[in-house]
């Protein structure tokens, strides 16, 4: 839904928090948690039954391969816990058990990239335990190393770890921007409005 056409941008607008912060020179590609947990079959987050769900990794593949094309910064996380009893998720895994299927040995392939949508060699991948990809990580050092000023930001759960890691993208100087994986029915306007 564009920002427009959302009950509440009127007042958005009228109370001075709709302004833009636009681009800065030396974007990067924050992918958040493309994996198969989200479009598999039985797994308790899998989210395919929604159509544009479903569509989003045609999508984050085309926004891939742009960015490799254009030579920018791609940073892969991916959820993983190491603790047997799930300790290092903290209380984040009281609210959401079902993380248990990022547990590292469980070796369902839910915690394994999409096919076609993996890192390559010389791309970022960032373990992260919580919503955030730069709470407990390093992602803000490697991103000041790089000069990396833009972060585009897609992936799963834009309620949760894209808003999460697009709120600390902002806290840390960052100009995010966050695409919405639409499918291929979309028309370009459409997808230039989100």
């Amino acid at each position: 839904m564009a920002p427009a056409d959302h009950d509440a941008h009127a007042s958005y607008v009228a109370s001075g928090f709709a302004s833009k912060i636009g681009w800065g020179n030396k974007p990067a590609l924050l992918l958040i948690d493309v994996c198969n947990a989200y479009w598999t079959e039985g797994s308790p987050l899998d989210t395919s039954s929604n159509p544009a769900s479903k569509a989003a990794p045609a999508s984050i593949g085309r926004l891939v391969a742009a960015a490799r094309e254009g030579r920018v910064p791609l940073i892969w996380t991916r959820v993983e816990y190491t603790e047997p009893d799930m300790s290092d998720a903290g209380v984040f895994f009281c609210k959401a058990p079902l993380l248990k299927v990022f547990q590292k040995g469980n070796e369902s392939g839910l915690e394994d990239w999409v096919e076609g949508l993996e890192p390559k060699d010389g791309e970022i991948v960032l373990p992260k335990r919580y919503p955030s990809a730069f709470f407990a990580t390093d992602l803000n050092t490697r991103l000041q190393l790089k000069g990396v000023n833009s972060l585009v930001i897609c992936g799963v759960s834009t309620s949760g770890c894209v808003r999460a890691s697009t709120l600390d993208a902002m806290c840390f100087g960052l100009r995010p921007m966050v695409e919405f994986s639409l499918g291929a029915d979309t028309t370009p306007k459409e997808r230039r409005r989100h």
